[in-house]
């Protein structure tokens, strides 16, 4: 056995030979590996770093640049929309919701019962206090009136029989022929007939109201609804439905809450006299629809919701504001005089406090602090810190510091950020920058610096 073992060992050593042999070239191909790996990073690394400087140089060439995410710097230039301040008054308004409201709704009903024979109007029509809306058959009510008369006429003459005997009887009292009993029984029979006559005439005028009742009338001026019966029925003087709506539409109300923490501003109005104009805008609250008066306030504040009731009446002569229609509604109750009016978008709120852009000599933007005095809609009235026919930067603050250049440019006609003009114009015209100030250019810096920039802080 130990001879067998001896004479195995030299196959034993040939194979740990070649496993060492194995091991040691598989380790040489992984350093070589490696290596390359190194030596392609390095070479990217230099040649990526040797075109920084051709890029640096490149991006001052182009015109325009700005720092990576950062503020515009003091030799940079920022193109920027500007706006002119104006000079002008800005109304104080009060903002609410409302919902329109008819000063007098009418359900018709008939006042007699009978069967509706015709409707004289038309679904939606207008008609006016006095027209005639529906009929009623008029025959019940014309016989009741014709017995009413001749039960009139028969007690007018038994009256009168009683009335001449009244007379003979007078005659032979006086000359002892018939007992005082007999002459006052006889006296007692006129007075009979005369109240019987006063109530036939009750049952006259009656019979006559009736007939009156079967021909309904509009009791207001206003636009009539949907008729709720068709002719050929039965309507009685008890139904709920009533024959037709009509709601009076000219003028109409709106009735319309504001924050109790208001009230005393237009309580304060009006105890002084001041009659207070309401506009009414749309759902969007973006178009007005019509102009009223405000015609009172509600005696109590609701405590659910802190909130006041107001009502405002209008003419509606275009008839644009229907029953129970949602607007918006604007109470002017004060105008803030000789202010300097910008775009809402120029103004900016920082720790110092509220403040804009002016753009000055050279094209440099300073910062401004200012002191808001109102703001209705898209316009600021400035009290304090700014002068009319300065220019204020309005879009592009957000890459400016005090000093940075810049490009103005007008804003688009109709944008938010256009330059403001009085505040009872229906459009606001783009401001422009005073000429011989702020050159104008409404075309972008060449694309190509900014192209070259963008790649180099891309690598």
């Amino acid at each position: 056995m130990g001879h067998l073992k001896s004479m195995g060992l030299p196959e034993l050593d040939t194979q740990t030979a070649a496993r060492a042999q194995a091991g040691g070239a598989s380790r040489a191909w992984i350093w070589l590996v490696v290596a390359a790996l190194a030596i392609g990073g390095f070479w990217y690394y230099r040649s990526s770093h040797s075109k920084d400087p051709q890029n640096s140089a490149a991006a001052p060439a182009g015109g325009t640049a700005t720092s990576k995410g950062g503020r515009g710097g003091a030799n940079f230039t920022v193109p920027v929309v500007v706006a002119t301040a104006t000079k002008g008054d800005l109304a104080v308004y009060l903002n609410g919701l409302g919902t329109v409201t008819p000063l007098n709704t009418v359900t018709v009903r008939s006042r007699v019962d009978g069967q509706l024979i015709n409707i004289a109007f038309k679904e939606g029509q207008y008609v006016k206090a006095g027209d005639l809306l529906a009929e009623i058959d008029p025959r019940p009510f014309q016989v009741q009136l014709a017995q009413a008369e001749g039960q009139l006429a028969k007690d007018m003459a038994q009256r009168k029989d009683a009335e001449v005997n009244l007379e003979r009887y007078t005659l032979l009292y006086r000359e002892g022929v018939i007992p005082k009993q007999q002459l006052d029984t006889q006296a007692a029979s006129v007075g009979q007939f005369d109240g019987a006559i006063k109530t036939d005439q009750g049952q006259i005028d009656n019979a006559k109201l009736q007939l009156t009742y079967s021909r309904i009338t509009s009791p207001i001026s206003g636009r009539v609804g949907l008729r709720l019966v068709d002719p050929g029925n039965i309507v009685h003087a008890t139904d709920t439905n009533g024959l037709v709506i009509i709601t009076q539409v000219q003028p109409i109300s709106v009735i319309f809450t504001l924050p109790q923490d208001q009230l005393p501003q237009v309580l304060d109005k009006i105890h002084k006299g001041v009659q207070l104009n309401v506009e009414a805008y749309d759902r969007d609250n973006t178009q007005r629809i019509a102009s009223g008066k405000l015609l009172t306030i509600d005696n109590q504040i609701d405590t659910t919701t802190g909130t006041y009731k107001l009502k405002a009446v209008f003419n509606n002569d275009d008839n644009i504001l229907f029953p129970n229609q949602f607007v918006n509604t604007h109470l002017l109750v004060d105008t803030k005089r000789n202010l300097s009016l910008v775009p809402l978008a120029a103004i900016q709120r920082g720790p110092q406090g509220t403040y804009v852009y002016v753009v000055g000599g050279g094209n440099t933007v300073k910062i401004q602090p200012v002191t808001v005095a109102q703001t209705t809609g898209g316009t600021v009235g400035i009290s304090d810190g700014l002068q009319p026919g300065q220019i204020v930067v309005t879009d592009g603050q957000d890459k400016l510091q005090d000093g940075t250049k810049v490009i103005p440019n007008a804003a688009p006609s109709g944008s938010a950020t256009a330059a403001v003009g009085t505040p009872d114009s229906n459009s606001s015209p783009a401001a422009t920058p005073v000429p011989g100030t702020i050159p104008q250019q409404n075309t972008p810096p060449k694309p190509q610096a900014q192209t070259q920039t963008r790649k180099g802080s891309k690598r």
